[in-house]
């Protein structure tokens, strides 16, 4: 019985044992799990085509983890919520923009996450949020998708219109118009002599231009002295000055004429004087 009792403790233990190391390793391994990733959120509203579990997380171009889960925001099932598994320590700053990507046209779809300023802050979760949120925005190939139908309708549009423009009615007016340009260019090539002198001749004109100005200037500057000279003369002495001299020359002329009439009546009184004798009183 103690030989059996024995055995009984000694399995027990052991079996303890090897619990307590499958804890162990579980811990370790979770704890060096949480060490090696850090996780993060992107919200993408619309089509996630070609995303999935375990899609490649590109950081600038670098690979540096992958999607961990895809879930439907059950407020919006327009906006897919993703998470995704990267290498810690990257500094995902508040900038950083994440989009879907894709391998060209037809190749397999990731996840992009570009941008991040060096003097922006480090992202971390807001209050609420279990990880950080990366903002989203719609890829090239997201942005064609919905984008297409509407470059169609313009293409059939602008097609409708080029075969209105194209109809034989207006083919025979492009024709016309083709024939009269055609005409228009060989009078030109034929009459090139005659125009490249009258450019010569305009331009010797331009250069003569300059000097005609500036004498029309000087003829204007002196016509406005004059005006200046004029505008002085009435308002100072001149205009009275020259009332005086008229006034003079018009006493001037009538004695003038009186030493005439005097002349003409006695021509030796000039030179002899008068000889009348007059009354001398007693």
């Amino acid at each position: 019985m103690e030989t059996k009792a024995n055995y009984v403790a000694v399995g027990t233990f052991v079996l303890a044992s090897m619990l307590a190391l499958v804890i162990a390793l579980v811990w370790l391994s979770n704890l060096q799990y949480n060490q090696e990733f850090a996780y993060y959120q992107a919200n993408f509203v619309g089509p996630v085509t070609g995303l999935g579990k375990g899609t490649t997380v590109r950081y600038n171009g670098i690979e540096v983890g992958h999607v961990d889960e895809l879930k439907f925001d059950p407020d919006n099932p327009q906006i897919v919520i993703t998470t995704l598994q990267v290498l810690p320590n990257l500094g995902i700053r508040v900038d950083s923009i994440i989009s879907i990507e894709s391998e060209g046209l037809t190749g397999s779809s990731y996840v992009e996450i570009s941008g991040g300023s060096r003097n922006t802050p480090i992202l971390t979760p807001k209050e609420g949020q279990r990880y950080p949120v990366i903002r989203s925005k719609q890829s090239t190939m997201q942005q064609l998708a919905i984008t297409a139908p509407q470059l169609v309708e313009k293409l059939n549009v602008t097609a409708d219109r080029l075969n209105a423009v194209l109809d034989a009615s207006n083919q025979k007016v492009v024709a016309h118009i083709l024939a009269n340009l055609d005409r228009t260019t060989a009078v030109l090539a034929a009459r090139s002599g005659d125009i490249d002198t009258a450019i010569v001749d305009l331009s010797k004109a331009s250069k003569a231009l300059p000097g005609t100005i500036a004498d029309t200037d000087a003829s204007v500057k002196k016509f406005g002295q004059l005006a200046s000279d004029s505008d002085d003369f009435v308002k100072g002495e001149g205009l009275t000055q020259l009332a005086e001299l008229i006034g003079n020359t018009d006493r001037l002329v009538v004695s003038l004429t009186k030493l005439s009439d005097e002349l003409n009546r006695q021509p030796t009184k000039l030179l002899f004087g008068d000889r009348r004798k007059g009354y001398t009183p007693k």
